[in-house]
Parts: structure tokens; C-alpha cells; sequence
């Protein structure tokens, strides 16, 4: 059985807050027909998230010990894509645009195939144009919501 600890209900508390609040948001803004998809994410996320507030709370919860220095080194730049394309990017180069250059660079970060070769970029180069025609066909065609729309769409 699982110890009852203070920094598992304070992540699960602080993640918990932000599902409720993003899933608040999803629910109030306008126009309503553009936050459809945004809502069934944003609304099973806070379910996650209280369900693991539950966990930790009854001192259920499997957490792991932290993470080392060299864990969180290799996390950077990921977590610093992520940021860009969260809180500049999508709305100042448009959502396919950006999740394009957000995968690629993620890719190129994270993908262990030697840089140098022409393959390796062609390859990633592919995933990333299939990625974006699957966010497309999901976004635009099936669950017809908007995206933020700038440079190029």
C-alpha cells in the first residue's frame, strides 16, 4: 500500500485546477461551435486529473522518485517547442503551419537517426506531412472546427 505524501496531492491538486479551468474555459467561450473538440479533451482531461487527485489523496497513488538533471536536460527543448508553438506560434503562423514546424522540430530533437543523412530528413520530413494531413482531415473536415488562421492558413 501507497504513503499518503504531500507533493503527490499538491501535482494531482495543481493539475486537477488546470483541467477544471481549461475545461471551464472550453465550455464558456465563443463561438461555441469552434471549442466542440477542445471540450471532450479538455473535459476527460480534468476527469483524469481529479481521478488522480483521488489516488493521491487515499495514498494510492504510483509516482516516480523525480527526475535527475539529465532527464530534465533532454526534456528542454521539447518543453521549450511546446511553449512556442502553444503561446506564439498557432496563432502568429497559423495552426498547420506551426504544428508542422513544432513536429519537425521535435523530431529533429528527439529522433535518433543519424543527422546527417539525407534519408533520416526525408523520413522526418514525411512524418511530419502525414501528421499535419491527419490534423487537417481530424480538425477541418471531420469535426469542421476552426483553428487559429494567419500566414498561410
Amino acid at each position: 500500500m501507497s504513503t499518503w505524501q504531500p507533493q503527490q496531492i499538491l501535482a494531482s491538486g495543481l493539475l486537477a485546477a488546470v483541467g477544471l479551468g481549461v475545461a471551464y474555459i472550453s465550455y464558456t467561450a465563443q463561438p461555441a461551435q469552434a471549442f466542440l473538440f477542445p471540450r471532450i479533451i479538455s473535459t476527460c482531461f480534468a476527469i483524469l486529473a481529479i481521478w488522480t487527485l483521488g489516488k493521491a489523496l487515499i495514498g494510492k497513488a504510483k509516482a516516480i522518485e523525480g527526475l535527475d538533471r539529465a532527464t530534465l536536460i533532454n526534456l528542454l527543448p521539447g518543453i521549450l517547442i511546446a511553449f512556442i508553438y502553444i503561446f506564439w506560434a498557432a496563432k502568429a503562423l497559423g495552426f498547420y503551419t506551426a504544428t508542422a514546424l513544432a513536429v519537425f522540430s521535435i523530431l529533429a530533437f528527439y529522433d535518433p537517426a543519424p543527422g546527417f543523412k539525407a534519408r533520416t530528413w526525408i523520413k522526418r520530413s514525411l512524418i511530419t506531412v502525414v501528421f499535419v494531413a491527419v490534423m487537417y482531415g481530424l480538425f477541418a473536415m471531420l469535426l469542421n472546427v476552426f483553428t487559429p488562421r494567419e500566414i498561410l492558413f
